[in-house]
Formats: structure tokens, C-alpha cells, sequence
């Protein structure tokens, strides 16, 4: 009874969290066995008498009996419901009904009622109905503008924000039909009108060339000029380095140095060098852009390089996160001309691992902007006469080539998981009009690259995370084991089975899943749906190490024009290493700003990957407007109760709609991911592939629609959807498992008192019904 009335107490806390077995333990200093069958015991009673409720985590969490409120921020479908993610990390989401949203916007903190659920969510997720609005999240809206008599009114973007904003007359600056809009929100709504707001800006006529792009820089909230106090901070940064400036760094400008990029790279922040040592030992010198010594911390370049966090790569430009003269010019690493650069110098052993490792303040000249077609030329293709061209790098290049190759072994053998799923690429002209879609594989040339850099971040990572001194680091987390066990249940439809839970794996598990399917149709399905199964990497001020990788330490140091985060790393090295001047309150300064600086980068860095995947989903979308009535052959890369998504050989993903698989009742199986026919008993599940034709496109909403070849779409007849559990049934009439029989007697039952018939002067009677036949008959000689 104690210790019930010691669990309750802890419940009961006002800032309790759900808590495992092992925090009981804890918290409440139990250590032996009988005290662990006990605690277990109580825990039951109180999960049983609806005290708590278990979560899929297996920790308890107050019931919505003794939790009724609930805070966090509010993700909207555009399907029309929403979900609250608690503030409170270890609670589940909470579906809200759409009915239960009450004018609250996507990304807004509210508060929720916690109610008994209906099981309008079919995976019974707990339900709730937003109570209120703790803050708006949506300040301003990108949409297209529609006149009206007196007002206008915008038709947002988003397809999560569900209302129309209403612009009073006089507000609109002059706007007219169909002009995309920039629109900042001056009272939202109270449940009787629409929220109101003012235009600020015009973006042009939905139909102009690049307005498509600018809209959705504009509705993911991202600036692209830079102010004014900014640009004078840096058209004062000269463009060349002076002796001054040289004087105590380490001089490389003599070692052979070269970049290695995309062709299409302007902004170059990492160069390297090899040379073999005498003891079989490569030196692998990384040189980085030092943009923290021009970027001073407190100026209007730091501010605004901070608030933007990272650049932005869509498939037409490039928003930079410090301005073109410093990003493209003074930092970038172009050949020929010093640079002043923060180098970390690594010896590696015979097995990849990092002996020995100096950090120190640089300046380089490089020899060579080479690009990455150039380097597998070289490498990988062994072209003479690119060889030959580059006569004076290729003996460095073969020693990369060497080292790369034992730096990949290496991580291998710790359990690094390689996702190595090609990208693709919108190639679009002057205009916007996407032209092409190219896929790229990671040649030897890229995974050179990749390898060096994440040599070099490790090594950082480490060094400071052993001095214990307050740093930035990268980090990923373990999958949760819900998604874990999702997955490892989903691979077993190929014959691959996993033992154990999903709550604790090395990431070798899933690297030895990733090389069993390797070569395999169902490989890069596969690699997707592992993919999704991961948490997100972010940036942490305390070190989690990277799951993906296998690695205990790493940090983001190689491309400080480009990332924010990497550009306090620099600033720290500088603090640390060279300036020396981390006392004790500089670094509790630190400690108090580095996690906030961590939480917005990482938002920041979510905001630029929704911008680019929304701008290269949209120019697919307009690519294949040219290719409707086509027909391709791709792979099932999901399945869904609605229907599938078929991924094309380009990457691009399209849906055939359940309506449109006429040939069968088909019932979605969620734990082998299939749609399966009710009558024929067909099967098409993730992985299979299948042949099917470019039906129809939607621009504005993104959406490719493919029919399967082989199965006729019944335009002219009437399909009643009904959902039955998971189960969508179309009816139409030209259905082809339905019998003569059962044809005849829908025709039957049609006929009787209220049919209709046409006389010869074509005018509708009614036919009388008679069930007695004598009285029939004598109808039929009255009539005569």
C-alpha cells in the first residue's frame, strides 16, 4: 500500500512526465527483485483501475481521466483533420477531428481536451478537441487573389490552411484576379468570419514565368534579398587577402591542394591534400573556408546569417545564406588565388582510423577546381586522356581513390548504413519550364569527398567532446521502436526476418538488411522504407552520436558558407585553440545559447528541405503534363488504403487511385502493405512492378495520376464508394465480377409501379403494377 501511495504521488506531480519501469525504479530507489515484482504489480492495478495508460514505448502516462488538458503544437492534414504533438515528448500524437479544430492553423501551440474517442482515426490513435489558441503560428500567407465588389479574398497555397483570407477593399494594393500574393494576416478567425488580412506584396500573375517558385519562397517564409546594413558589411570586406591577415597562420599554399565539386558549384568551402607517409600511413589535410573570420560574431552578417541558418538549393536558383560577394568570392575556395582556411589535418592508418590529428588556422592556394565527372574519369574510368590532362593531381587522385576505400571499409565494419538511393535532378530552362529529369548515382568521386568530410567532422567532434568544453554536434538518434517494428514486419513480405523488439539495435542490423537486398528489384523500396523508419538528424549541444553512421562523435565543420552551424564550430575552434579565451563565464555563456542555437538551425534546415522537396515536386508535376497518355513501366513504392504510388525509373511517384482498379473489390492489407482483389484474388504490393499510363496532372496540387495498364477507366459510370474498416468497395455498372444472374435481377427489381414508359406521342405514362395476373388480363381486353 506504501508503495502505491509513493507511484500515485509521483503521478500526480503537476510536471509529471510518463515514466518507464526503470525511472520507478529510480525515482524511488528500488533495487531488489521483490521491490521490481511489486512495482510491476502496482503499476498493473493502476494501469487496469484507468489510472495510467501504457504507451507502445511501454511507459505510463496519466489516463485522460486523470489527464484532461493537454499542451503542443497543432499539425494540420490538408485532408482537413490535424494532429497535436504534445510538448510533453514522451506522449503519443493526438488526433483532432476536423469538426474539433476550431479555426486553428497548422503550427499553432494550443491547448487540448483529451475526449473519449469515436474511432473516426482507423488506427485508434487518442482523440481530443482543440480548447484554445496559445499562439498563432501563421503570420503571413502566399495565395492566389480573387475580386469581388467590395472586397477580395485569398485562396491559399497551403492546402493545410483551410480558409480563405478576406482583404477589406482598399487593402488589396491593387491586386487583380489571379495574381499570387503575399499576405499578412491582421486578425484571424473567431468562428464567425474568415481571418483578414492586407497585401504586402505582389508576386506577379500565377501564369508569369518563376512566379510558381517565388510563391513557395515566399509561403515557407524565406527572404531572398538581403538588408541593406548587411550588404555594406560585406562590399567592405576586401576581395583579396592581405600579409597581415597571413601572419600566425600555417602556411599550405605550397602543398598540392585541390577542390573537388559539382560542375554547377559556385560556392567552394572544402579543399584537401594527401601524401602518402613513410610508415604506410596517408596525411589527409581538410581545409575549410574560414567564413567565421570574416563573419564576425554580433555584426549584421552574423545576425542575418544566423536567422537564415542555412542556403537554399530549389531547382532554378540558390538563396545563399551570407551574400554572393562572400559566399562565391572572398570564401569560396577558387583556385588560383589565396584563401584564408581552417585546416584539419588527419593521419590514417592502414584500416582507416584516424592516429593522430592536428586543427589549426590556414591559408591555401589552390591548384585545381576539379569537378566530380572529371575525378571518375580519372579514378574510376582510368581515361588516359583525362589523366593526361591532370598528370600533376592524378597521382594524389589514386591516393584519395586508396584512402577512401579503407575509410569506407572502416565505417562498414563499426555498421554505417549506406542509403545509397540515387537523386534526381529537374533540369529546367531560362524560363522554369523543367526540361528534364536526370537521376544521379554517387560515383568514386563523390564518396571520396563524402568520406574525407565526415573524417573530419568526426575528428572535431571528438576532440572536443573529450575536452568536455560546451560545443555543437550533429546528432541521430536510435529509430523508435514503433517504427522499427513497423519495418521489420513490412520486410518480412520479402523473406527477410529480424529478431528481436525494435527498443534497442545496432545500426548494423539494418546495414546488413540494406546488403541482403542489394541487387534485388525490391532494393530501393526497401532502402526508402528504412529510411522513413529514422528519426531526423539535428543539431544537439549535448553529444547522442550518430546512429546512422555508427559513430560515437560528429559535428558539422565542413561547409560554413552554407550551414550556420558549421560557422559556430569554426567560432569555437577559434575561442578554444587559437584565441584561448573560453574562461569560465564565456563558457557558461555558451552553455546557456548553444541549445537554442541548435533548435533553430534545425528548424531552419526542415524549412529549406519542405522548400526544395515542394519546388522539385512541383516541376515533376509540370514535367509530365507532356508525357499524359504515356505509358512507363516502375516499381510500387506504397500502398494505402486510397490506393498506390507508383515511383518511375526519373523518381517521379504518381497515384493509382483505388476508383480507378475497376477490374475488382480490392482490400488494403496493412501488415503485408498489399491491395488485395476480392474475387480474382490479385495481388499488388510494395516492391512489384507495373505498367501504367499517365492519366491526368494537377499542378497546384502536385499530384501525377496513373491508371494500370491492362484495366479500362468507366468514365460514364457512377462508382458508390463505401468504406467498410479498411476495405474500399467500387461499385459501377460495367463491374466485370458481377453475374448474368445477378444482372437480371437488378433490371427486375427496377421495374414495378413507378417505371417509366413512352407513349407514341413520347409522353411519359406510368405502368400500372398488378400483382393479381387475372386482373392483368382483364386490363389487357379492356384496353383492346
Amino acid at each position: 500500500m506504501d508503495l502505491k501511495q509513493e507511484i500515485l504521488a509521483l503521478i500526480q506531480q503537476s510536471d509529471y512526465r510518463a515514466m518507464s519501469v526503470s525511472d520507478f525504479q529510480d525515482a524511488l530507489g528500488l533495487s531488489s527483485a521483490d521491490s521490481f515484482r511489486d512495482l510491476i504489480k502496482v503499476l498493473n492495478e493502476l494501469e487496469q483501475g484507468g489510472v495510467v495508460t501504457r504507451t507502445k514505448q511501454d511507459r505510463y502516462q496519466k489516463s485522460s481521466t486523470q489527464q484532461k488538458i493537454v499542451k503542443g503544437i497543432l499539425s494540420q492534414n490538408k485532408k482537413g483533420f490535424a494532429f497535436l504533438r504534445p510538448d510533453d515528448e514522451t506522449m503519443e500524437d493526438i488526433f483532432i477531428p476536423p469538426h474539433k479544430i476550431h479555426y486553428a492553423m497548422d503550427g499553432d501551440t494550443v491547448t487540448v481536451e483529451i475526449q473519449k474517442s469515436r474511432g473516426e482515426h482507423r488506427k485508434g490513435k487518442t482523440e481530443g478537441e482543440v480548447k484554445s489558441i496559445e499562439r498563432h503560428a501563421i503570420r503571413q500567407v502566399v495565395g492566389t487573389f480573387s475580386e469581388a465588389r467590395h472586397f477580395g479574398f485569398v485562396v491559399p497555397d497551403d492546402k493545410r490552411i483551410m480558409q480563405d483570407i478576406f482583404i477589406p477593399k482598399g487593402h488589396d494594393l491593387g491586386a487583380v484576379e489571379g495574381h499570387k500574393v503575399l499576405v499578412q494576416i491582421t486578425q484571424y478567425s473567431d468562428g464567425t468570419n474568415n481571418p483578414e488580412g492586407h497585401i504586402s506584396a505582389i508576386l506577379g500573375h500565377k501564369n508569369d514565368p518563376g512566379v510558381d517558385i517565388l510563391s513557395i519562397i515566399y509561403q515557407h517564409g524565406i527572404e531572398i534579398e538581403f538588408p541593406d546594413d548587411v550588404l555594406r558589411e560585406a562590399k567592405a570586406i576586401p576581395e583579396t587577402i592581405g600579409t597581415d591577415e597571413i601572419t600566425g597562420r600555417r602556411d599550405l599554399r605550397d602543398d598540392l591542394t585541390i577542390t573537388i565539386d559539382g560542375a554547377d558549384a559556385k560556392d567552394l568551402d572544402d579543399a584537401i591534400a594527401l601524401k602518402q607517409l613513410s610508415n604506410g600511413h596517408i596525411e589527409l589535410t581538410v581545409s575549410i573556408a574560414d567564413v567565421s573570420y570574416y563573419v564576425q560574431e554580433g555584426s549584421a552578417l552574423d545576425r542575418e546569417a544566423y536567422d537564415r541558418a542555412t542556403s537554399v538549393y530549389l531547382v532554378d536558383r540558390v538563396i545563399p545564406m551570407i551574400p554572393h560577394r562572400l559566399s562565391n568570392g572572398i570564401c569560396s575556395l577558387n583556385p588560383d588565388v589565396d584563401r584564408l582556411t581552417m585546416s584539419c589535418r588527419m593521419e590514417i592508418d592502414e584500416r582507416g582510423e584516424v592516429v593522430s590529428h592536428d586543427i589549426f588556422e590556414s591559408v591555401i592556394h589552390s591548384n585545381a577546381r576539379m569537378t566530380y565527372d572529371e575525378v571518375n574519369e580519372i579514378i574510376t574510368e582510368k581515361n588516359q586522356d583525362v589523366r593526361q590532362q591532370y598528370a600533376h593531381i592524378t597521382p594524389m587522385l589514386d591516393l584519395a581513390k586508396d584512402l577512401s576505400q579503407r575509410l569506407i571499409a572502416m565505417r562498414k565494419r563499426r555498421g554505417e548504413i549506406d542509403f545509397d538511393i540515387p537523386e534526381a535532378q529537374v533540369q529546367v530552362n531560362e524560363e522554369g519550364i523543367p526540361q528534364n529529369i536526370v537521376t544521379r548515382d554517387r560515383g568514386e568521386g563523390e564518396r571520396l569527398i563524402e568520406s574525407f568530410m565526415l573524417a573530419a567532422n568526426e575528428t572535431i567532434a571528438e576532440h572536443f567532446d573529450k575536452l568536455e568544453v560546451p560545443f555543437l554536434y550533429r546528432i541521430h538518434e536510435q529509430p523508435k521502436s514503433e517504427r522499427l517494428r513497423q519495418f521489420f514486419d513490412f520486410i518480412t513480405n520479402f523473406g527477410i526476418m529480424v529478431r528481436g523488439t525494435g527498443e534497442t539495435i545496432h545500426p548494423s542490423t539494418l546495414q546488413h538488411i540494406a546488403e541482403e537486398v542489394t541487387g534485388r528489384p525490391e532494393d530501393r523500396v526497401i532502402s526508402t522504407m528504412m529510411l522513413r523508419s529514422m528519426q531526423q538528424a539535428r543539431y544537439e549541444a549535448d553529444n547522442l552520436g550518430h546512429f546512422g553512421l555508427a559513430a560515437d562523435y560528429y559535428t558539422h565543420f565542413t561547409s560554413p558558407i552554407r550551414r550556420y552551424p558549421d560557422l559556430i564550430v569554426h567560432r569555437l575552434i577559434r575561442k578554444y585553440l587559437i584565441e584561448q579565451s573560453m574562461n569560465g563565464k564565456a563558457q557558461h555563456e555558451w552553455e546557456e545559447k548553444l541549445p537554442q542555437i541548435a533548435e533553430h538551425t534545425s528548424q531552419r534546415e526542415r524549412r529549406a528541405i519542405d522548400a526544395e522537396r515542394d519546388t522539385d515536386e512541383l516541376k515533376k508535376a509540370e514535367f509530365m503534363i507532356q508525357h499524359i497518355g504515356d505509358e512507363f513501366e516502375g516499381v510500387i513504392s506504397s500502398v494505402a488504403n486510397f490506393g498506390m504510388f507508383i515511383e518511375l525509373p526519373n523518381a517521379i511517384e504518381g497515384l493509382v487511385s483505388i476508383q480507378n482498379m475497376t477490374d475488382d473489390y480490392y482490400h488494403f492489407d496493412e501488415r503485408h502493405m498489399a491491395l488485395i482483389g476480392e474475387h480474382q484474388a490479385k495481388v499488388y504490393r510494395i516492391g512489384d512492378t507495373i505498367k501504367v499510363k499517365v492519366i491526368h496532372v494537377d499542378v497546384d496540387e502536385r499530384q501525377i495520376d496513373f491508371q494500370i495498364v491492362g484495366i479500362p477507366i468507366d468514365f460514364g459510370s457512377k462508382r458508390d464508394k463505401k468504406v467498410q474498416g479498411t476495405t474500399i468497395q467500387i461499385k459501377s455498372k460495367g463491374d466485370q465480377f458481377k453475374s448474368k444472374k445477378d444482372g437480371k435481377k437488378k433490371r427486375k427489381q427496377r421495374k414495378g409501379k413507378h417505371a417509366r414508359r413512352r407513349d407514341k406521342n413520347n409522353k411519359t405514362k406510368h405502368k400500372p403494377f398488378y400483382k393479381d395476373k387475372s386482373l392483368k388480363k382483364k386490363a389487357r381486353k379492356k384496353k383492346k
